[in-house]
Order: structure tokens, then C-alpha cells, then sequence
């Protein structure tokens, strides 16, 4: 019953606050990975933007300028993941905090000695455990490249990861997925990275994505969205988990002309995860 009236008062809401023609235009021409949609897809995906952006607050940090249009980018690309997920998956957290370049992040951690150790990191992006997602507005801004590179979606990844508590690199499954297949695919994955950035080898991921499981799902969830020739290439049985659990296919939408040189015939690829 509970649901069934938050999607009756969405809907009543979304007819004040949908995005403008303007707005998710031109929030669509800077995201590439957007092109591809279908307009049933663009239209939904307007429609969770608009939600996105009535249900959470933007808050501008170290002398930021907020504009509307920076609203509609965040949400259209934070709204991708969840495209046929649904709005609920981001629930126990309110606020976008928006820095206009990467900022100082201070954490604390304890060393194999039990010592406690205070350091500033610097990030582009950050997500707090029933807190806010903290992003580089400077690093949304420049268009996407071929590097596979999203902060924001990196970051809504790791919010995904954390609806089971530990950022471990398991989001909740749908029961139709296996965690056995899931662990098996992720597991092997991150080996294999492991050992080309230890080895100083180039890896389709960030090297950063090698510092923990949940950043590996975070990054390799922003390459599957961004780049997926890459992810399905290197990391099929990924791909297929990734696929299975944001139920879209990313690689579907690619421009005709990026699949031959890169992704020569999909029914035979060795896996190389193993």
C-alpha cells in the first residue's frame, strides 16, 4: 500500500516538476552514453531525472554558483543506472553536495598495528553511507571521452553497493541472479586487474579501481555505461552480471561504427576473466 501511494504522489508531482525541453536537451547532448536511448527510455529516464532532482537537494560548496543546468546533467547521468531499477534504489539519502573542482577529503583508518592514522585525500567524488554523494562539478562538466570515466555514476554506484551496508562490491541481487555467479565473475575480474596494475600493465578500468572490491564495481559500473566494448571485452562474465543487475545493455546502444574495430563478433569471445 505504501509503495502504491508513492508512485500515485510521483506521478502527481512529476506533472509540476518535469525537466523543460531545454533542460534535458541539453543535458542529453553533454552525456554521450545517452544518445543511444530509445525515446520510451529518454522519456522515463526524463521522468526519474525530474524526481531525482524534487526528492534530493543540490547544495553548492567552496563558492560554487548553482544553475539549474547543472541539476539536469547530475540527474540525468545519476538517473542512468537505475533506468529500469526505479527511484526507490536511491532511498535513504537526501543531499548532492557540489564543489566546483575536486576537494579535500579527511578519513581515518587503522593499520595492521591498531594504529589510528588522519589523512586528507583528494577526490572528485565521494559517497557517504546514509549521508550525501559529494562530486566535482569541474569533472562532470568536461564531456565524456573514450577513458570511460563518470564520477557521477561511479559514486551512484558505490550508493547501489552500500544498500547492503558494507561497500564490498555486491549490491542486492535480483532473485533471478546468483551471488555465487556474481562473486565467481567480480572475483576473477579483480584479480586480473590486480595483477596488470601491480605489473604496471594498461588496464581498461582506473587503477584506482584496483584499491578495494567496491571500487572496482564502482568503476567498472561507470566503464559499462560509458565504454561497455570494453568491459564486455576484457570482462564478459562481468559484463553479464553487470547487465543482469542494472537490467540494461549498454553495448546495444554503441554507435554502429565503434563494434567492428573492437568488438569483431561477440558469439566468440574467449573469456578472459578466469
Amino acid at each position: 500500500m505504501l509503495g502504491l501511494f508513492r508512485h500515485w504522489h510521483r506521478r502527481r508531482r512529476l506533472q509540476r516538476v518535469r525537466l523543460s525541453d531545454r533542460q534535458w536537451d541539453w543535458a542529453v547532448a553533454q552525456s554521450p552514453s545517452l544518445a543511444g536511448l530509445t525515446e520510451g527510455e529518454q522519456d522515463h529516464l526524463r521522468d526519474l531525472a525530474s524526481l531525482f532532482l524534487a526528492e534530493k537537494a543540490l547544495e553548492p560548496a567552496g563558492g560554487l554558483v548553482l544553475t539549474p543546468d547543472m541539476g539536469s546533467l547530475i540527474a540525468a547521468q545519476a538517473c542512468l543506472p537505475i533506468l529500469n531499477l526505479g527511484l526507490d534504489y536511491y532511498r535513504g539519502w537526501r543531499s548532492v553536495i557540489l564543489y566546483p573542482e575536486g576537494f579535500l577529503a579527511y578519513h581515518e583508518y587503522t593499520d595492521a598495528n591498531g594504529l589510528v592514522h588522519s589523512v586528507h585525500r583528494p577526490l572528485i567524488g565521494e559517497a557517504w553511507e546514509r549521508g550525501p554523494v559529494i562530486l566535482s562539478w569541474a569533472d562532470i562538466a568536461q564531456p565524456s571521452s573514450a577513458s570511460g570515466l563518470n564520477v557521477v555514476i561511479h559514486e551512484m554506484a558505490h550508493k547501489l553497493d552500500m544498500l547492503n551496508g558494507a561497500v564490498n562490491g555486491l549490491p542486492p541481487l535480483h532473485s533471478d541472479m546468483a551471488v555465487g555467479d556474481w562473486s565467481r565473475a567480480f572475483n576473477a575480474a579483480y584479480r586480473h586487474l590486480c595483477r596488470a596494475v601491480d605489473q604496471g600493465l594498461p588496464t581498461i578500468l582506473d587503477p584506482y579501481a584496483a584499491e578495494s572490491p567496491g571500487e572496482f564495481f564502482a568503476s567498472v559500473s561507470e566503464t559499462f555505461f560509458e565504454t561497455p566494448e570494453r568491459v564486455i571485452v576484457t570482462y564478459q562474465k562481468v559484463y553479464r552480471q553487470l547487465q543482469a543487475f542494472y537490467r540494461q545493455n549498454p553495448l546495444a546502444r554503441r554507435p554502429a561504427e565503434v563494434l567492428p574495430a573492437i568488438v569483431p563478433d561477440l558469439a566468440e569471445f574467449a573469456e578472459t576473466d578466469e
